[in-house]
């Protein structure tokens, strides 16, 4: 339904619901009956008087981005799919300024609690009932190696619990009898994002998918081969003045080269990007430098270039390290580091509690990994034609500097999705956006700010917000071919705006001020990435 039909779904519903008092919807929702699931509590919060407890993902307190907060009605739900499942969900429903939608919101990592960063508080904002899932893994993903529906709930079920049930209250909260519905995540959000269009294609109206982990198996192993290189042979760790220095000698080789602007500290397209390793000066003695590399050094960051390969068949497992993102978080020093392996929950579920990864076999180890749980985690089908049926919009944004989630997989995924659809009607659904200069889901040296979860605040102009976006997509028809990035002032530069293109365009530096987004045109780059999984990966 158009924007006009949920004006007037509201218009409708507006009179009973200034008849009853918010308090009263509030304790009156809990004795609604729900399937599999219970209401925990329903409590009244009024505006600005959210409390929070801290969020390591958000960088500690979120009192400042909760301060704004409409008033609005907090529901807990405890869901039960299966005999052995505990999930968690929390929905906000604004008492007042709804505007007509509900927002499902994903989380970080293995999940195991409400991300309330993870963008329902400016969903709140934006006006959206808003819920998100602890994805059923409290409280320790570590101990679910037995546990196989507590699989099938971290990979897909919990999103999808948390959507009908959103729904169905949203529903009654509001008096109305349909809802349109949209979903935005990154990390692990991104993968319940497209495991959602891939499993339960009629959940969402909209989707926005960032640095999808979605094709989770892989990139587990992705993690591994990033530790095993730089730890199984002795002496092949880089200090962090040496990445720094590896970071440069790319950035001086390719940054604004590639279609950035002069004194760009990013890559546009690192594609574009023909630096070698070999190039940065060898060590004199075995004894590393800041200034240069040893033999073992150079061949552990020639693998992390690489990416996971099978030993016997040579054939591609995962994407390599992006080159540009040595120094992000989430980067080779992260990987390097012994307790990264504490946190591949998924090799646990896998292979068994106490399997040691430094013996992880590429091969068959590989295979058993596939077979226990890619069916389970991954959303690697590219056949989303039951999603695009039904009108779904598809929205996917990447950080060409994200070491986490490597560009190269999800531009792969991506190309598949328009080979998979019919003959020039992929981008009708789908659309996707390379993000110059970002990390992980957000931040990084480039122009990186779209409105995206995990950011605070909501964008001030529209043109500047990829959710908002996604609703005009959906509701008017507007296909996004650009988002305005911006980054505020910071560390004596000014406030720079840049525009962040639909695949396979990405802004190319014309002329004039670079802090400006008139300075940039969206051109057509090269279709495809040199780093796509071998069809044997692709389950």
């Amino acid at each position: 339904m158009a924007a006009s039909g949920a004006a007037l779904w509201l218009s409708a519903a507006t009179p009973a619901l200034a008849a009853t008092q918010p308090d009263a919807r509030c304790t009156r929702i809990v004795r609604t009956a729900l399937d599999r699931a219970r209401i925990v509590s329903a409590d009244l919060v009024r505006a600005g008087k959210l409390a929070l407890p801290d969020d390591p993902a958000a960088g500690g307190s979120l009192a400042d981005r909760t301060a704004g907060l409409p008033e609005f009605c907090r529901v807990k739900i405890s869901a039960s799919p299966s005999r052995d499942s505990v999930v968690g969900i929390e929905l906000w429903l604004p008492t007042r300024g709804w505007n007509g939608r509900f927002l499902g919101t994903g989380t970080g990592g293995a999940g195991g609690a409400i991300g309330y960063s993870m963008g329902m508080i400016e969903g709140l904002k934006r006006g959206f009932a808003v819920a998100n899932t602890d994805l059923g893994t409290a409280p320790d993903v570590n101990a679910l190696a037995k546990h196989s529906e507590r699989w099938a709930d971290f990979g897909h079920r919990a999103t999808h619990e948390m959507a009908r049930l959103s729904k169905q209250l949203v529903r009654g909260f509001y008096a109305i009898n349909a809802v349109r519905s949209y979903f935005e995540g990154c990390s692990t959000g991104g993968q319940q994002a497209l495991v959602t269009a891939q499993f339960h294609p009629g959940d969402y109206d909209g989707i926005l998918a960032g640095a999808p982990g979605s094709n989770r198996t892989h990139s587990t192993t992705y993690f591994i081969w990033n530790y095993l290189s730089l730890n199984s042979v002795p002496g092949s760790q880089l200090s962090s003045a040496q990445w720094v220095m590896v970071n440069r000698a790319v950035l001086s080789a390719c940054a604004g080269k590639d279609g950035g602007a002069p004194g760009d500290m990013f890559l546009t397209d690192p594609r574009r990007c023909g630096f070698d390793p070999g190039s940065i000066a060898a060590c004199a003695s075995a004894a590393p430098a800041d200034t240069c590399l040893t033999p073992v050094q150079l061949a552990a960051v020639r693998r992390l270039y690489a990416g996971p390969v099978n030993p016997r068949t040579g054939e591609r497992i995962y994407a390599g390290l992006p080159m540009g993102s040595e120094i992000l978080p989430l980067g080779p020093e992260r990987m390097s580091d012994p307790r990264i392996l504490d946190r591949l929950f998924v090799l646990r579920w896998g292979m068994g509690e106490n399997f040691p990864a430094r013996t992880f076999d590429f091969d068959r180890d590989q295979d058993q990994l596939d077979a226990r749980l890619s069916s389970t985690l991954n959303a690697n089908r590219s056949d989303l034609a039951d999603f695009s049926r039904r009108g779904g919009k598809l929205m996917i944004y990447t950080g060409l500097a994200d070491p986490g989630v490597p560009y190269a997989d999800v531009i792969a995924y991506y190309d598949r999705v328009m080979a998979s659809s019919e003959a020039g009607k992929g981008r009708d659904f789908a659309r996707l956006f390379l993000v110059p200069g970002m990390g992980h889901c957000f931040g990084g040296p480039g122009v990186t700010d779209i409105g995206q979860p995990m950011v605070p605040g909501v964008p001030a102009k529209p043109e500047g917000d990829a959710l908002m976006a996604l609703v005009a997509w959906v509701e008017r028809g507007v296909a996004p071919s650009q988002i305005i990035a911006s980054k505020p002032a910071e560390h004596g530069l000014p406030a720079q705006e840049r525009p962040v293109c639909a695949y396979p365009a990405l802004p190319d530096y014309r002329s004039g001020n670079p802090a400006l987004r008139s300075s940039f045109v969206c051109r057509d780059h090269a279709v495809g990435s040199s780093q796509e999984p071998a069809l044997r990966y692709l389950n």
